[in-house]
C-alpha cells in the first residue's frame, strides 16, 4: 500500500521479530526511534538509544480518567465513555478506565454503566452482533483476570462482569466487560493499565477532589470532562495533566496531535504535529544584503536599470 501511494522502494520498511528492536534502538545509523507501546518497554528503547544519543519519540500507556461533574448529562456521556473503554476490548491507550463521579450522582452513574456494559456483546470477528471481541493473547487474558480478582480483593464492588470468560466463548481470550465499583485511586486497579474491558468507578466529594485524583497517576494521556457548562469543562480541562482532554464524548480530531505528558511518552502523533517529530532544526546565517542579492538578484542594486 505504501508503495501504491507513491514512497519510493527503501523509504518504507517492514521487519518483524522479537530481536528487532533492541538492534534498531542502539544501531548507530539509526538517528531518530518512534515507539508505540507500553512504558517499560519504551523506558528500555530509551535507554538503549541513548548510548548513540538519537532521538526517541515514544507514545506510551495511559490510566485516563472521565470526570463526571455534578451538571452533567449522564444519560448522553455515561454510554459514551464506558463505550469507548469497552471499544477494543479495553486494548487502547487512551481508555477511560476510571470514571470519577460525585457522590450525588453515584448510584445512577453505577446503573447506566451497568446496563452499558451488560449490552456490550463480546463475540468473535465472525460474529455481526458482536461489539468486541478477544484480548490479543493468554498472556493478556490472565494479567486481565489478575486485575479484576486483585480489585475486589482491595475491596472493590463488583457491580457486572468479573473474572472468566463470557457463556459460549470459553475457546478464545474472551473477558467479560466489568464495572467494578467503590474504587479509591490507591487501589491497583486506578493505578496501571490494565488494557481490558475493566472499568473503576470512583467517587468524588469536590471538584478539586475530582482534579486531584484526575492527576494522581503516572500517567499522562487522555482525560474526559462532563458538564452542562462549557466554561466548567474548559476549566477543569485546563488543570488536567494530560495531552488530551475530550468533552462531553469522545469525539477526536484526526488532524490533532495525539499524545501525551509524564509516563505516557514525550511525542505527538498524527497530522502536521507528528509529522513535524521527524524534523530537525537547522539554522542558516547570512547577512540581509547577501540574501538579497542570492534570492531577489532583480531588486539588488547591481541588477537594477540605469
Amino acid at each position: 500500500a505504501m508503495h501504491e501511494a507513491g514512497v519510493p522502494p527503501g523509504v518504507f520498511n517492514m521487519v518483524v521479530g522479537h530481536a528487532c528492536g533492541e538492534v534498531l534502538s542502539s544501531h548507530p545509523e539509526v538517528d531518530l526511534v518512534s515507539f508505540t507501546g507500553s512504558a517499560r518497554a519504551g523506558r528500555q528503547i530509551s535507554a538503549a538509544a541513548a548510548q548513540s544519543l538519537k532521538q526517541v519519540r515514544t507514545e506510551l500507556g495511559g490510566k485516563s480518567a472521565a470526570i463526571l461533574l455534578d451538571d452533567a448529562d449522564l444519560q448522553t456521556v455515561v454510554p459514551q465513555f464506558v463505550a469507548q473503554l469497552m471499544n477494543n476490548s479495553g486494548q487502547s491507550c487512551n481508555a477511560l478506565s476510571r470514571m470519577i463521579v460525585p457522590e450525588s450522582k453515584y448510584n445512577e452513574v453505577i446503573d447506566i454503566a451497568k446496563r452499558v456494559a451488560e449490552n456490550t456483546v463480546v463475540g468473535r470477528s465472525d460474529d455481526p452482533k458482536a461489539d468486541i471481541g478477544p484480548l490479543v493473547s493468554q498472556v493478556q487474558w490472565d494479567q486481565v483476570q489478575s486485575f479484576m480478582q486483585k480489585g475486589m480483593d482491595e475491596g472493590a464492588r463488583l457491580i457486572t462482569g468479573g473474572p472468566g470468560k463470557p457463556a459460549g466463548l470459553e475457546g478464545g481470550f474472551f473477558a467479560k466487560p466489568t464495572i467494578l465499583a467503590d474504587v479509591s485511586n490507591q487501589m491497583t486497579i486506578a493505578r496501571e493499565e490494565i488494557f481490558g474491558p475493566v472499568l473503576s468507578i470512583i467517587p468524588y466529594s469536590s471538584e478539586a477532589e475530582a482534579i486531584d485524583v484526575a492527576n494522581d497517576t503516572i500517567y499522562g494521556l487522555n482525560n474526559a470532562v462532563a458538564s452542562s457548562s462549557m466554561k466548567r469543562c474548559i476549566q477543569v480541562g485546563s488543570k488536567l495533566r494530560s495531552g488530551m482532554v475530550m468533552i462531553n464524548g469522545t469525539y477526536m480530531d484526526w488532524e490533532a496531535p495525539f499524545g501525551g505528558y509524564k509516563q505516557s511518552g514525550n511525542a505527538r502523533e498524527w497530522g502536521l504535529a507528528g509529522l513535524d517529530e521527524f524534523l530537525v532544526t537547522k539554522t542558516i546565517n547570512v547577512t540581509a544584503k547577501d540574501y538579497e542579492e542570492a534570492m531577489c538578484p532583480a531588486a539588488s542594486p547591481k541588477h537594477s536599470e540605469p
